[in-house]
């Protein structure tokens, strides 16, 4: 396989800022697989012998290690939708805290208008 139909399998689509586009880098294994990666870990398959079936690199594997060694795969599952309400509900209230902020400031200036 040649490197670029390698760099082409690896993008799945374009992300269009301004003039220039960016590619979007897909994910290469879902949850599953990597709980089953970690799992044979655990079962006494060597890191090395992994990592080289699975294409990914030692530090890869350590990254999930860290990340979700211990959890079954709807654990997993679970933390990631957490995770991601916990993202999504984060955007209002720094909306909110920053408004807050700008109406304090406003509040506290002296306003000298026409009497």
């Amino acid at each position: 396989m040649k490197k670029s139909d390698r760099m082409r399998s690896e993008f799945s689509g374009k992300l269009t800022l301004g003039v220039k586009e960016f590619a979007v880098k897909r994910k290469r294994f879902s949850v599953e697989q990597i709980v089953a990666v970690l799992k044979q870990a655990e079962l006494g398959m060597a890191v090395s012998d992994l990592t080289r079936q699975m294409g990914i690199s030692e530090q890869t594997f350590y990254r999930w290690k860290k990340q979700y060694a211990g959890l079954q795969s709807d654990q997993v599952r679970e933390l990631k939708q957490l995770q991601e309400e916990n993202t999504r509900l984060k955007k209002p209230v720094a909306d909110l805290s920053l408004d807050k902020v700008i109406l304090q400031d406003i509040n506290s200036t002296k306003w000298f208008g026409p009497r």
